[in-house]
């Protein structure tokens, strides 16, 4: 029997290197999952949005952190290429509810201007008035269908602006309306569907929306030519909602710009997840604790 010696005897099995750049791999998924679930719940779910201005005083106030839920509307895909103008085909979700009055609301403004230079501008503001609803604002007090519409609980109530009787502020819209921001209306807001008379007299109350949803306007007496055809109605392309500040004394809203339609709205505002005085300029690192809001943060927009 032949006896098995050292050299004959099998040593430890010889170590598998790993594959090179395998774990630069494994990093660079994690990664890239991470960013898409990031992209995701930006684009689709929840996005953090910041308030520059005191038009919603005091229920929200400058230097505002807040979350906003994009998919209780209907999410929407990116309407623009990241950093650019440029449009993109989009595509809405189901909606799980839409805008009710008294909402607080973000949205797209209806009249930033494309171009170079120019850059997408977000509000948000208190929803007022619904599709189908007639507004109207009688000494600074809001009316929807008749109906007073309790102030904000937490609104700015500044001093009226004492307007002489019957004064029309040209800033008003629609272009022309004898309307001033205390005393506006009855002004019906436009509904989907909806038939609107045309006639060289009526055509001045509905230009700007028919050409903000993409169409030509021009009278040639006494005929009205939408996209250069001939027309008696116009028939409305989407649901609008008005919308105004709580410091009412304080705000460009929709009393100045006009309608916010459906495809604009971003989300509903929900809770505050930061707060800071933005009003003292530059600030060192201490002076900056002291302005934070602590009394602020976690609080449900109402």
């Amino acid at each position: 029997m032949n006896e098995m010696t050292s050299e004959d005897s099998p040593g430890p099995e010889p170590a598998i290197p790993k594959e090179k750049g395998r774990g630069y791999r494994e990093y660079a998924k994690i990664l890239l999952y991470t960013m898409g679930i990031a992209l995701f719940l930006k684009f689709f779910i929840i996005e953090a949005y910041r308030i520059p201005t005191g038009s919603m005083e005091e229920t929200l106030f400058a230097g505002d952190f807040l979350f906003v839920n994009k998919f209780v509307y209907g999410a929407k895909t990116p309407r623009y290429i990241p950093f650019t103008q440029i449009p993109l085909p989009f595509l809405t979700m189901s909606a799980l509810d839409s805008p009710d009055r008294g909402d607080v609301v973000v949205f797209e403004s209806p009249v930033w201007k494309k171009g170079e230079g120019s850059r997408i501008v977000n509000y948000v503001k208190r929803c007022v008035a619904l599709p189908g609803d007639t507004l109207e604002i009688r000494n600074g007090i809001v009316f929807a269908n008749g109906n007073r519409l309790p102030f904000p609980e937490l609104s700015k109530r500044g001093k009226m602006i004492p307007y002489p009787e019957g004064y029309t502020d040209p800033r008003m819209y629609p272009p022309g309306a004898p309307f001033n921001a205390a005393d506006y209306g009855p002004l019906l807001i436009p509904r989907l569907g909806q038939q609107i008379p045309l006639n060289p007299e009526s055509l001045e109350l509905w230009r700007e929306l028919i050409k903000r949803e993409g169409h030509t306007v021009k009278v040639s007496h006494p005929t009205v030519l939408i996209d250069d055809q001939p027309s008696e109605t116009y028939t409305v392309e989407h649901d609008y909602y008005f919308m105004m500040g709580d410091n009412r004394e304080n705000s460009l809203d929709s009393r100045f710009w006009g309608f916010v339609p459906d495809d604009l709205i971003i989300g509903k505002a929900m809770i505050l997840y930061w707060s800071w005085d933005e009003s003292g300029g530059d600030l060192s690192l201490f002076e900056r604790l002291n302005a934070v809001r602590w009394n602020r943060i976690g609080t449900v927009v109402q």
